[in-house]
Formats: structure tokens, sequence, C-alpha cells
């Protein structure tokens, strides 16, 4: 068994350690070590910035402006090799928390390294563009860093204990109840239970399944046509409003997940993008300046 403390010392042992760093967010990764780094790196490059005395003041096409052109360029590089790194699993000081949490503060760092870079001179060009890019990327993985942050104790929120597949059970049970108490209705009101029935749980498409909203519910349309008069129709409408319920369950679910994943699908083609606008925008100073 592995003692509580090295020797009675009241010193953690290293696997302790690496047990309780594994319950810290990456953004908090040892004490917050690559914020501090990021804001040495930010107050280095504005300080530096303010102390140089010329006129006009430094610009991309400066050797201040190089200098962090070629930080800005390197970071850059560097950040999109998170996808890489994923696929390695490593512990210590280069672990995927480490690099993750290097990658959020690093990344925000570029705001203040590529304004410099630019000199604060913006005009329709390659150059803007790649500068433009840079800061959408930024703000879409600051919008991954928040979905991550909060998203999942929804999700887990919402699950309630229940795996997707047990969900999907559900919903199953009561449309096989729902078949059965709808067999002495009329056919008006039978039609309206068979098409919920009927609809793919999946449908509504990107918008609905990340709005939450879905217009074409059969079993909302359902619920609104039943009438409520005779015993059959009763059970059938308790029926269905548990139906609504757990679709509405099964739907905030994938709305969560959505949500979660949305950012990707911006995030990484506007990073090939900004790469792509990067190169093209080292090629023309070097070679048409």
């Amino acid at each position: 068994m592995m003692a509580t403390k090295a020797g009675g010392t009241g010193r953690f042992t290293q696997d302790e350690k690496r047990r309780d760093s594994d319950h810290v967010s990456f953004l908090k990764h040892r004490g917050f070590r690559w914020l501090w780094v990021a804001l040495a790196l930010c107050g280095t490059a504005i300080l530096g910035y303010l102390m140089i005395d010329q006129q006009p003041r430094p610009n991309g096409g400066s050797w201040y402006g190089y200098t962090l052109g070629t930080i800005g360029f390197g970071l850059i590089v560097w950040l999109s090799l998170l996808g890489v790194r994923k696929r390695r699993i490593t512990t210590g000081q280069w672990s995927l928390k480490a690099w993750t949490s290097a990658h959020v503060y690093l990344g925000l760092s570029l705001i203040v390294i590529g304004t410099l870079h630019t000199g604060f001179q913006i005009g329709w060009n390659v150059h803007t563009l790649a500068y433009v890019l840079m800061l959408l990327v930024i703000i879409t993985g600051i919008y991954g860093v928040i979905a991550y942050a909060t998203l999942p104790a929804s999700l887990s929120a919402n699950r309630k204990e229940m795996t997707r597949a047990q969900m999907i059970e559900a919903l199953t049970a009561i449309d096989r109840q729902l078949e059965s108490a709808a067999q002495p209705l009329e056919r008006t009101e039978a039609d309206l239970v068979i098409n919920a029935l009927g609809q793919d749980v999946f449908s509504g498409g990107a918008l609905a399944r990340l709005t939450g909203r879905y217009p074409g519910c059969a079993t909302a349309c359902a619920l609104g046509g039943m009438g409520r008069q005779s015993e059959a129709e009763q059970r059938v409408v308790a029926l269905l409003e548990k139906r609504r319920e757990q679709l509405a369950q099964i739907r905030q679910q994938l709305r969560i997940r959505a949500l979660l994943e949305i950012w990707l699908f911006i995030h990484i083609p506007l990073t090939i993008a900004l790469i792509a606008a990067l190169v093209a925008h080292v090629i023309s100073v070097f070679f048409y300046w």
C-alpha cells in the first residue's frame, strides 16, 4: 500500500502529486504557470515597443516587427500541433494537460504580439488577412475553453446517470405502450400517434440540434390534436407527455454535445487558413518588399 506521506516527513510522494494534479484544471496547471509565462511574454513585448525611441513607430517592416513576427509565427505553428500531441500519452513536464494549458495562454498572448507586430497598420492585403484570421482562431478557441469548462457538467446533469443507449431504450418502451394504448382511438387521433412514433428522433438538422428547437415535432403536434374525454385518450395523452419529456432529454443531450463540438468545425479550418495566409504573408515580405 502506498504511504500517505513519504517517510513520515510530511512530503507527498510522487504518485500522490500525480494523482492530485489529475484533478486540477488545465487552466490552473502548475499554479497557472503558463498564464505567468504568457503575461511575461506580453509584458516584455509591450515594454520593448514603448522603449524604442524612433519615428515612425515600429511596424512589421522594422527589426522589432520582424522579431515579434518570428515569435508569433513560431508560436502559431507550435500551437497548431496540439492535435498531433493529443495522439501521444505522456506525463510530467510536457503532459497533455501542460501542453493544453500552454496552448490556451500562449494563444491568447498572440493578441498582443500580433497587434504590436502590425504596428497598428491595417489595410486590404494578405498581411491584414493573416491578422484577422489569427483573431478569429483565438476567438473560437476562447469559446472552446468556455464550452469545455462549463458544458460537461450540464451534460452529466442532463444524463441523470443514463447512457445514450438507455435513453433510447426508455423512449422505445414508451413507444411500445403508446402503440398499444392508441388502438381504441378514432382514426384521426390514431394517425397523430402513428406520425409521432414514425418520426426520426434525430431529425431536425444541425440548426435544430444546436438550438434545441424542433418546430416540426410530431409528438407535440399529437398532444395538441388529442382529445381528453375518454379514458383511452387520457392514457395516450399521459404517454405522449412522457414521450415528449424523454425526447427533450435526448435532444438536450444532443444539443450540449453539438455545442461542445461545433467550435472545432470552425477552429480547425480557420487554423489551416491562418497558416496558409501566414506563409503567403512571409513570402510576400521576403520576396516583394
